[in-house]
């Protein structure tokens, strides 16, 4: 790719980062993220990623492999933990994601994209959406903590990974925006490490809560 092309895909990939990040992943305007990256070509998008899903995917593969090795860490250490050790579990959870919102802006617009996936529906995701999503990690984690969490049916089961994934990566994209705030800052957050105890801990004792009768 020649270092001009290059450019303007990265200024692409910061531009749509931003507009998916603020706007939401279905609602910005491709046409505006192509003006905030400098491009007068309208089809600027559509000739480096094909289109809307392409560039979505190219901005979360940008943290893939940070992600995935930083699970893959966190699981080791879970795997040594004691067999009723859920939060071992969950922090390879909920760490990967703090780091990622504290890497900085690119990081912080990363996790908003995916907690709002994170809501919806997978059977519409696109392939290529799947399988970047795929390539984060997550599998070996849950499967872990299905071991680990209380006793409950596999719906259940399904109905707590779903809720616990979306309330830990809601409240990690909540404080990212906060911090991310040029303005007001909203309410004190925590500091970091004690961000991932409390959050972990909360996380943990869900799982761990007896399943209804």
């Amino acid at each position: 790719m020649p270092p001009d092309a290059s450019e303007t895909r990265e200024k692409l990939l910061d531009a749509a980062a931003r507009a998916f990040a603020e706007h939401g992943v279905y609602n910005a305007s491709l046409i505006d993220i192509t003006r905030t990256a400098g491009q007068r070509n309208r089809g600027a998008i559509h000739y480096h990623f094909g289109s809307r899903d392409g560039v979505l995917c190219a901005v979360i593969d940008r943290h893939t492999e940070f992600l995935a090795r930083r699970e893959r860490e966190l699981l080791e250490a879970a795997i040594r933990a004691p067999d009723d050790d859920v939060a071992a579990v969950v922090e390879a959870i909920v760490r990967p994601a703090v780091e990622l919102a504290e890497s900085g802006w690119r990081g912080r617009c990363c996790l908003l994209i995916i907690a709002e996936l994170a809501g919806e529906d997978p059977v519409h995701y696109s392939p290529e959406l799947e399988a970047v999503l795929a390539r984060t990690g997550g599998n070996e984690v849950y499967e872990l903590l299905g071991h680990r969490m209380a006793a409950v049916s596999p719906a259940v089961q399904v109905e707590r990974f779903s809720l616990i994934t979306a309330f830990i990566l809601r409240a990690v994209a909540d404080r990212a925006r906060i911090l991310g705030r040029r303005g007001r800052k909203g309410r004190p957050q925590l500091e970091a490490e004690p961000f991932v105890r409390n959050l972990t801990a909360m996380a943990a004792a869900a799982l761990s809560t007896p399943g209804p009768r």
